[in-house]
């Protein structure tokens, strides 16, 4: 049994200690905002905060996250009101299929909350989660977009 805080909330679950967080988050929380791409932490749509820091949840073992506050999609937004990068993904119609997106925020405010007003180079060095639709000229107008508000 493993005691895990997500979105301010704590849940006590079930699994085995290398148990990676993702699973824990979709099938013992049962948040599933955060998805499964590629399992091996390139594609970063299990892209989640752990204690601030955006992280792969597909590479993290439920051992690993115990007394750290995790935060996904589902908890990024305040007091019911979407968070700016989540507005700016609205506003500029970001998502085709939408499925890698949820990771792509995550990612994003974790780079707005290090760099309020990050370049183009800085977006480029930061976002490396993968959009098989090519979304990224949206994804670079609504990170700027973002960034201004």
């Amino acid at each position: 049994m493993a005691r895990l805080t997500v979105n301010g909330k704590n849940y006590d679950v079930d699994v085995e200690a290398d148990t990676p967080l993702l699973w824990a988050i979709r099938e013992n929380v049962g948040l599933t905002g955060t998805k499964y791409g590629c399992g091996i932490g390139q594609c970063g749509a299990c892209t989640v905060h752990i204690d601030g820091v955006a992280t792969r949840s597909c590479s993290v073992r439920v051992s690993q996250v115990t007394g750290k506050k995790i935060t996904t999609i589902e908890g990024l937004a305040a007091a019911g009101t979407v968070h700016k990068v989540q507005k700016a993904w609205i506003d500029h119609d970001v998502p085709q299929c939408g499925y890698c997106q949820s990771g792509m925020i995550m990612a994003v405010a974790d780079l707005l909350k290090k760099k309020p007003k990050p370049t183009d180079a800085d977006i480029d060095e930061a976002i490396k989660n993968i959009c098989r639709c090519g979304t990224f000229q949206e994804v670079r107008a609504a990170i700027h977009a973002a960034a201004n508000a």
